[in-house]
Formats: structure tokens, sequence, C-alpha cells
């Protein structure tokens, strides 16, 4: 079985007010466009990390029997306590699971399935465009336990960065692995 774990938790502080993930793109939430490229893979779970703005969040998204909501009551103190939550969440039949960011709408179902092709129980596997390691990364089961050490308001670079031997990059010809929506011009696409 493979997992992703959705990190929708955040407050959108460079957003001056505007919850980013509830911002539309091509009339539909920023949310939903992340959800449904998930939902439309290999993925097996769906596990989406709510903090800030949870109640408007959860009735925007769409609905799947592969979602699981979880709520990250830490939310404010970063991004590794919605991991940590995402992580004690997942199915006990998870063979790899991807750490996924919301705010990253334009990574595809392609390439969801390109990286689940390379699976490989002993390593990490990371996208990468020129160069430039991207998300959404995805982690051989026994990476739990290291990743649950992380804290503050990080998400799993320290992991990749102690673990160099052990990750797969997969160059992908697409910037959308590396490209997030944090500011309000990013939306003018």
């Amino acid at each position: 079985m493979i997992s992703a774990i959705l990190l929708a938790a955040g407050q959108s502080k460079r957003m001056n007010g505007e919850n980013k993930l509830l911002k539309k793109i091509y009339n539909t939430p920023l949310i939903n466009h992340s959800v449904r490229n998930i939902l439309s893979s290999a993925v097996d779970e769906l596990i989406i990390v709510l903090g800030y703005d949870e109640d408007i969040l959860k009735k925007k998204i769409i609905k799947s029997q592969k979602i699981k909501f979880v709520f990250n009551k830490d939310f404010k103190t970063g991004m590794s306590s919605s991991i940590k939550i995402g992580l004690e969440n997942l199915s006990e039949k998870c063979e790899a699971f991807f750490i996924s960011l919301g705010d990253m709408p334009l990574v595809s179902d392609d390439i969801y399935n390109k990286i689940i092709k390379l699976k490989d129980n002993k390593k990490i596997v990371v996208p990468t465009y020129k160069g430039q390691q991207g998300n959404p990364i995805m982690f051989p089961k026994f990476m739990k336990k290291k990743i649950m050490i992380i804290e503050g308001d990080v998400g799993a670079k320290k992991i990749l960065l102690e673990n160099k031997n052990d990750i797969l990059n997969l160059q992908i010809d697409d910037d959308s692995i590396i490209r997030d929506f944090n500011i309000k011009e990013n939306f003018n696409i």
C-alpha cells in the first residue's frame, strides 16, 4: 500500500490574511488541485493533515473514501508536528509514503506514478528538476522512526541530508515539483 500525507495545516502567513489553500486556481480551491492529483494517482491512502481553518478546509475538500482527515492541534509549532501526526495515522499496511505539500497544486498524478514506479524498500525517492530537489518525496516505511524525531518548522530536508546514500533521484522535466504557492504573485498563472 502506498500512502500520501498531505500537509494542509499552515497559516498562510505570507498571504496577508488569506488562506492560500482556499484561493482559487481555474475556479477551484488550490487544495483540491493537490488532492485530486493524488487521488488520480496510484496512491492507495491519503491522509490530510489540517490545522488552521480546519472546518472551512474540510468542507471545501473533495470527498473520497481514500481520504482520512487528521487534526494537528500544534500546527502553530511548524511543519514537523504535521508530518508526525500524518505518520501516526498511516495504515499498518503502508509500504511507502509520500510527504506532500498542500500548496503545490501543479504536481500531476503522472509525477506521483513515476515516483511510485521507482519504489524501493530501502531508498528514498526524490524528484529533481534541473538538479534541484523537489516534492513530493516518497519514503520507505522503515524511515518513519527517523522522521518522527524532527522538530520545529522543518520538513524532511534534515532526513535527506542525513541519509544521502539512501536517495534515488528521479529527474522530472516539470518545474511543478519545485513550485509552491506562498504569495499572491504565485497565483498569476
